[in-house]
């Protein structure tokens, strides 16, 4: 075992492990045989794990099963692949279509985490990687979805923000950025308008899962001089690519 390795959170994952392949019950005696722990150990994980809803006690029989917690850890994680599978091919499709840097990301409180992208053919680089982030306001992506949270979500993360002016049309008024994200959320997409760089612009909109939720946002950028008159062709093939996306994903008007 690794001098970095916490035994109890090692132990906590074997007996996750052991449930799930040997139960669908099980308790503390047995668990305590098949982990080769003292029953006291057993019982201080599976308590704790209790509480966190990963496990659920069965009151008359003592016995332990998997909880809620642990089935929605599971489909974020069957989701992730899902989406991945998802992107791929639109994502390929529009950039044929417009020649441009093609990227997939997910909102992160204020920020957006791209999670796929496709370089432009053409000379263009943006030097926004897979994992980097970017703030919010200033891009098609997190206006898009930002404007897709619900109005509880949307004030907690609106209030107080110090928005960053990376141009000189980035929007950094609150007010007016809740008023674009309402025109977004009518419209079905978002636009940047060399708000995070000059000469940049893109285009975004929402994907969503089976269950209506948006989940990440696909968006097409390019330089303004070479797509900026293409604009209204970018948004109608963005949203087709954003739909195939959504479609994969069991999303259904």
């Amino acid at each position: 075992m690794s001098a970095r390795t916490l035994s109890s959170v090692r132990n906590a994952a074997r007996l996750l492990k052991e449930i799930s392949a040997h139960g669908p019950e099980m308790g503390v005696t047995e668990l305590s045989r098949r982990l080769d722990l003292g029953k006291s150990t057993v019982h201080r994980l599976v308590t704790t794990l209790a509480e966190e809803q990963l496990l659920v006690k069965d009151p008359g029989t003592a016995r332990y099963r998997l909880g809620l917690a642990m089935y929605d850890l599971g489909n974020t994680a069957v989701n992730g692949l899902n989406l991945h599978a998802a992107l791929t091919p639109p994502m390929n499709w529009l950039q044929d279509v417009t020649g441009g840097t093609v990227h997939a990301g997910v909102l992160d409180h204020r920020e957006v985490i791209y999670i796929e992208r496709l370089d432009s053919p053409h000379m263009l680089r943006l030097f926004i990687k897979v994992g980097r982030r970017q703030p919010a306001h200033s891009t098609s992506t997190g206006k898009c979805l930002l404007a897709h949270l619900d109005d509880a979500m949307l004030d907690r993360t609106l209030d107080g923000w110090k928005m960053e002016r990376k141009t000189p049309r980035t929007i950094t008024d609150p007010a007016v950025l809740r008023h674009q994200l309402e025109e977004v959320r009518r419209l079905g997409y978002a636009r940047n308008l060399e708000e995070s760089e000059l000469g940049v612009i893109s285009v975004s909109a929402p994907i969503r899962d089976r269950a209506r939720a948006v989940v990440a946002a696909m968006s097409v950028a390019g330089e303004e001089q070479r797509l900026g008159s293409e604009m209204h062709i970018l948004t109608r093939s963005v949203q087709e690519a954003a739909a195939v996306a959504s479609h994969q994903l069991g999303y259904r008007r």
